[in-house]
């Protein structure tokens, strides 16, 4: 089956990659630079590598938006797919992703969000299960495939790169495929 390119095809599908560890000592950064490389190769995506550690939100939720909320928000608001970097904290994700995914809600709807996550053993699957619930709720759609690292575990980077090349063909398929839905008609709830 041949794949006909629409006007929407043409730029380049705009995906964050979304760093959700700030702690010390991480290995977030360095799975999401590996990560975001491998997606920076594919033509057809512009990659915005989004570092939670960069933003200083506050301590407690805001009665309105404040610069960095805004700042955050915005970059939200202007991709068009997601790839959530997580490590697995005592079975789930880190406080900081949440409060993070929290203070958008509007600017995730109708877009596709794609997990890497990584932990010792479990490879972060449980966090990525406690993730798809939090990101159904906010209307986007959560792709099947993941990318799981255990970090006490051997290496197979060969393994890795294919579960990162088919994670990213779904997220292609996923994000022009809405892309074109909500440029015909508005996402609605």
């Amino acid at each position: 089956m041949s794949h006909t390119r629409s006007e929407t095809d043409e730029e380049p599908l705009r995906v964050a990659v979304i760093i959700g560890s700030t702690r010390q000592g991480r290995e977030g950064k360095v799975i999401a630079d590996w990560f975001t490389e491998l997606a920076r190769g594919q033509e057809d995506l512009s990659v915005d590598l989004v570092d939670l550690a960069d933003f200083h939100f506050p301590e407690r939720y805001p009665e309105g938006p404040t610069p960095e909320v805004m700042k955050f928000t915005d970059r939200v608001d202007a991709a068009e797919a997601f790839v959530i970097v997580t490590p697995e904290y005592n079975h789930s994700y880190p406080a900081s992703l949440k409060q993070a995914i929290d203070f958008a809600y509007d600017e995730w709807q109708a877009k596709p969000v794609g997990f890497v996550s990584y932990g010792s053993h479990s490879i972060g699957t449980h966090a990525v299960t406690h993730l798809r619930a939090v990101f159904t709720e906010l209307h986007t759609v959560t792709l099947r495939d993941c990318v799981g690292l255990d970090l006490l575990g051997p290496r197979d980077a060969e393994g890795s790169a294919r579960s990162a090349e088919a994670l990213l063909r779904q997220l292609a398929w996923w994000g022009l495929t809405l892309r074109e839905g909500r440029a015909s008609r508005p996402y609605c709830m």
